[in-house]
């Protein structure tokens, strides 16, 4: 079975998410990348509630490290069992993907996306802004809704009629009236630390590529799929300029899955890594004849090996 590894990003965390891998090998993961950060961070994956995994850092780290436990549980069993196509990851999960992809070392990926959520974070302080998803609406209604505004542009455009757009919040809420007038049923404010993935993120990039130059970039064991442009890459040193201007772009995640599921790609399956189930939501709403496996806890590794058509 042909399979794409797909890891989920920011919005994902909640309160006790690593509990399922207490306990299990694979969480020397979780001692391995507090070795890396040198600071703590089982309390942010078992213990840490709703308003301290809303800070970006906290919630960008518990989400990345239990994708990771994740990962670690379950990558010789993908690999026994279905052949891998192509690694993506949605958001922060970009940067899961590119660590379960080798592309990144552990070590380097954990104090990279440490230091990515400082730097995001910092622009967000700068230049205050907000994020709203569009539900029920086109990309040429989130489009048109941006257009009434200098200062609020598409984020995400997650699946059909889930887009998430993103700016100052005078431009949000110049774009969500243009929105209601086009006839978007529904907008709904997203309750985040910033306008992440737009221009507003801009003051972040120098630090990531001086973050980016002393990490050496290594080829995947398969394609990762960039965010930016919904194409699947194969070489490692391309990732420098990808991930650098990565928060100033939106995320392309529906035409993403489009690529993992069309030729050549072609993936029979996505196995989505990590806590939750957000990417089978709009993964249904994006793509047919492709099945969702889910791995977040170590019950569900039991389901690589069924007929995905029936997991």
């Amino acid at each position: 079975m042909r399979v794409a590894v797909v890891f989920p990003g920011q919005g994902t965390q909640s309160s006790g998410m690593a509990g399922p891998w207490k306990g299990e090998p694979a969480w020397s993961i979780v001692e391995t990348a507090e070795a890396a950060l040198d600071e703590s961070l089982a309390h942010l994956v078992l213990d840490a509630d709703a308003a301290e995994l809303a800070r970006t850092r906290n919630a960008q780290l518990a989400v990345l490290t239990t994708s990771l436990l994740a990962w670690e549980a379950a990558r010789d069993e993908i690999a026994a069992h279905h052949e891998i196509v192509a690694f993506a990851g949605h958001s922060l999960g970009q940067v899961t993907a590119l660590i379960a992809a080798g592309t990144l070392t552990l070590a380097d990926g954990i104090r990279f996306a440490a230091r990515r959520a400082e730097l995001t974070q910092a622009a967000a302080d700068a230049h205050p802004g907000r994020m709203a998803a569009l539900l029920g609406a086109t990309l040429e209604h989130a489009e048109a809704a941006c257009a009434a505004t200098d200062e609020c542009w598409i984020a995400n455009d997650n699946a059909p009629g889930q887009i998430v757009v993103a700016g100052t919040p005078a431009g949000i809420e110049t774009a969500l009236a243009a929105a209601k007038s086009l006839g978007v049923r529904r907008t709904m404010s997203l309750s985040v630390g910033g306008a992440f993935h737009t221009p507003l993120m801009a003051d972040a990039r120098a630090g990531l590529v001086e973050a980016l130059a002393a990490i050496p970039l290594r080829a995947p064991r398969a394609p990762v799929v960039s965010n930016a442009d919904a194409l699947a890459h194969d070489d490692g040193e391309g990732w420098r300029t990808r991930l650098a201007d990565h928060p100033l772009q939106p995320v392309r995640w529906r035409e993403s899955m489009l690529t993992l599921a069309a030729a050549p790609l072609a993936a029979d399956a996505f196995v989505e890594v990590g806590h939750g189930s957000m990417i089978a939501g709009v993964a249904r709403r994006t793509v047919t004849g492709v099945a969702v496996i889910g791995i977040a806890g170590p019950d569900d590794l039991a389901h690589l090996t069924d007929d995905p058509q029936e997991s």
